[in-house]
Formats: C-alpha cells, structure tokens, sequence
C-alpha cells in the first residue's frame, strides 16, 4: 500500500539502489549512479506524494511498491 515519504527517506532508498549524492545543480538537487542522473524534490515541508514518487520510480524503472520496500 502507497504511503507518502519524507525527502530523506526518498534520498535513503536512492542510495540503497546504488546512487550518490545528492549534489547542487540549476534548481534541483540531483542524484547519480553511473552516467544515470535523477532529480531529487526541493526540501520542503510535506511529505513526498503518489504523483511525484510514481514519475520517479517510472525513471528508475521499479515498481512503487519495490522501492517503498527498500530498507
């Protein structure tokens, strides 16, 4: 079941997956594994939603569910 995630756990379970970062650059931090680079959300108060962790894990090419079992 779809729960919402903090932007740290977002950045936990990219580095589980095997990225790095996050690092500056333009107007979003970004993280990278190899030549693949995946924008992360700006910091902010709420919880990451449905809509944006569903185009993340589509860029990543995981099912939601896979990677909100990451731990």
């Amino acid at each position: 079941m779809f729960r919402p995630i903090s932007r740290r756990d977002l950045i936990k379970k990219l580095q589980l997956l095997g990225f790095i970062g996050p690092y500056s650059g333009g107007n979003h931090q970004f993280m990278r594994k190899g030549n693949f680079k995946i924008f992360i959300p700006n910091p902010h108060k709420k919880d990451i939603g449905k809509i944006l962790l569903s185009r993340i894990t589509k860029e990543l090419g995981i099912s939601m569910n896979d990677f909100l079992d990451l731990k």
